[in-house]
């Protein structure tokens, strides 16, 4: 009687254990898949994939910035170099280019910072980009790339972070990291625009071309219109093409000009004052595999890329 008993208690905790293993493998299944979850995240401390260690330097710098309507806002420097990259770069070019305006946006801030300005005391910066630099709130921004905002998004976000901290410099000192968005063929020398030269603002090749919208453009003047608008500006002056550019609103210095015994025909190529990094280039430098700091190095003659702070 008592082996019997053995046996059916056997049977019985056997029955048991058979019934207990569904229970054991559902409580199991959610820490399997959650531990798939977490190694499947990029690591923390990886700058090019933009983890929160690599992201620490831009957020704990603070930017002044002035609004269009006066107000001055602080945000941090990674915060609102999102804001200008989306502002100043499509968000549809290579990471690369996005990288190397993030870098070239940097180290204009400090600048910036570093020097001041009159036309908007108590602040860094504004957000016009005839005085400063574009920019764009995110939710702005968001809405208008509709159906590729989380893309986007995260593409710009990327371009920050994985230039943390990173400016151009020139003997160890922030640069006047200007740019535009497309060259004729060429960046301009800074001594042509402005009458000043400027080691590393020199004249180099640029790759773009017909990839760019509205690289060729055409504005036809009458000879009155075009007295009338060089007196008004610069009268009794000789006209430099910047001069001519920004008195006639054409797209860039780099034309041509044709008479016709009534009307002057300006045949413009490219886009913006021509000086420093070409928007456009950058992007097609990258299509080439080149990175971000060979892009900056290129365009800034003779200089580093290296940590600002």
């Amino acid at each position: 009687g008592r082996s019997l008993r053995q046996v059916v208690a056997a049977a019985l905790l056997s029955v048991g254990v058979l019934f207990c293993l569904p229970g054991i493998l559902i409580r199991g299944d959610p820490l399997y898949q959650g531990s798939e979850v977490v190694e499947s995240l990029p690591p923390s401390g990886d700058a090019a994939s933009g983890g929160v260690q690599a992201a620490s330097r831009d957020r704990g710098r603070a930017v002044r910035l002035q609004m269009d309507d006066g107000t001055i806002r602080e945000l941090s420097m990674s915060d609102y170099l999102w804001g200008v990259v989306a502002a100043e770069m499509p968000a549809s070019f290579e990471l690369e280019a996005l990288k190397a305006q993030a870098c070239a946006a940097r180290t204009y801030t400090v600048v910036r910072q570093n020097s001041g300005s009159d036309k908007h005391p108590g602040a860094d910066i504004c957000e016009d980009s005839t005085c400063c630099q574009a920019y764009i709130e995110r939710e702005a921004a968001l809405a208008r790339w509709g159906l590729n905002a989380q893309e986007y998004e995260e593409k710009i976000s990327q371009a920050v972070e994985g230039t943390d901290g990173l400016g151009i410099l020139y003997e160890g000192q922030p640069i006047q990291a200007l740019f535009f968005s497309s060259a004729a063929g060429r960046t301009v020398d800074a001594v042509a625009v402005w009458g000043n030269s400027v080691d590393y603002l020199k004249s180099v090749d640029s790759p773009e071309g017909d990839e760019v919208p509205n690289y060729h453009s055409q504005v036809v003047l009458s000879s009155q219109q075009v007295q009338e608008a060089a007196l008004a500006a610069y009268p009794g002056l000789t006209l430099t093409g910047g001069q001519v550019r920004a008195m006639l609103s054409l797209r860039s210095a780099a034309f041509t000009v044709t008479w016709d015994g009534e009307n002057f025909t300006f045949d413009v190529t490219g886009y913006g004052h021509g000086v420093g990094m070409s928007q456009y280039g950058a992007n097609a430098m990258a299509k080439e595999g080149k990175n971000f700091t060979d892009i900056l190095t290129w365009y800034y003659t003779g200089t580093q890329v290296d940590a600002l702070w």
